[in-house]
């Protein structure tokens, strides 16, 4: 069976500017403006194409996606998934479950997203990847998974994390 791969990535740093804002429509500030390009292009240079991007339709996960995948050497498919605004990791492994494609990116939310990325980290995973997660899955970071089974039998502790990239890294 092939080797899937699974990438999580929390949206990048948005904008508090404007507090009559709902939470789904807050955009990104400059911080995330410029580090999700980043992200977009070190997936790019690392070889990290996925071949579905699962995406938050809040605002500012779909800013995110649309920065990264700006940087990336061909067109995404991409949905944009309700249940992936504040999902919680149960939801998250349910989505990964009905999955299609080999590589898939998913953009979201913590504390959902952080908490599925350590939940699905199996006793193979990297030792600092999985350090760098326990210290912090700060907005924009990227975890990286291989996935050896079938999505629909992907459980937690099921995924070799093999990376966790924070924006601050790639300056």
């Amino acid at each position: 069976m092939p080797v899937k791969q699974l990438l999580l990535l929390r949206h990048a740093k948005s904008s508090w500017d404007d507090p009559k804002l709902d939470d789904f429509d807050r955009p990104l500030g400059p911080r995330g403006l410029k580090t999700a390009p980043l992200m977009g292009r070190e997936l790019a240079r690392r070889g990290w194409l996925p071949d579905l991007a699962l995406v938050s339709p809040a605002l500012r996960a779909r800013d995110t996606w649309r920065l990264v995948a700006a940087e990336l050497s061909r067109r995404v498919p991409v949905e944009f998934t309700e249940t992936l605004y504040e999902a919680a990791a149960t939801d998250i492994l349910a989505l990964v479950r009905q999955a299609k494609a080999a590589n898939l990116i998913i953009v979201g939310h913590n504390p959902g997203l952080e908490d599925f990325a350590y939940r699905l980290a199996s006793h193979a995973s990297d030792d600092r990847a999985v350090g760098k997660l326990e210290e912090k899955f700060p907005t924009g970071a990227l975890a990286r998974f291989t996935v050896e089974s079938n999505w629909t039998d992907l459980a937690f502790e099921g995924a070799r994390l093999t990376h966790c990239v924070r924006p601050r890294e790639l300056r």
